[in-house]
């Protein structure tokens, strides 16, 4: 277990970076619920305990109920979730779990099936942001209290 919990001081114009684009994501044309989503997933994805926590939290807290939360991670099978929160998923996971060779064209072009040219920049920054706040988590956070 980590001894001492990151701290925005100890680097503080990278942390204000981060918050630049979640500033920028507050406003962008992504729906909150969707965010929590991806966030999530990618979470998961990445074994980072302490987001998990808070955006199961998060999305608790702003509507999300527990059943769907319970099965973000059985999202293809889970019938709960619209095509358009599928399309999210599919490319939160493809980007997190990116490969030497890409996503693929099709899911790109699946994912615009759903979302406009905008929407899918700004999920691709969400996706990209959550992975790089999980690398932080998981590599400078202590582990979360019991």
């Amino acid at each position: 277990m980590r001894t001492s919990k990151p701290h925005p001081e100890f680097a503080p114009a990278g942390f204000q970076g981060f918050l630049q684009v979640v500033r920028y994501l507050h406003n962008s044309s992504l729906d909150p619920a969707l965010k929590h989503l991806i966030e999530l997933r990618a979470s998961q994805l990445n074994g980072c305990a302490y987001c998990m926590d808070m955006h199961a939290t998060d999305a608790l807290k702003g509507g999300e109920t527990q059943r769907r939360l319970n099965l973000v991670a059985a999202w293809r099978e889970a019938p709960c979730f619209t095509p358009r929160e599928r399309a999210a998923l599919a490319w939160t996971e493809a980007l997190t779990e990116l490969g030497r060779h890409g996503v693929d064209d099709a899911l790109f072009e699946a994912t615009r099936q759903h979302f406009s040219e905008q929407e899918v920049v700004d999920l691709t920054y969400a996706i990209a942001l959550i992975n790089a706040w999980n690398r932080l988590g998981v590599g400078l956070l202590p582990d979360l209290p019991e």
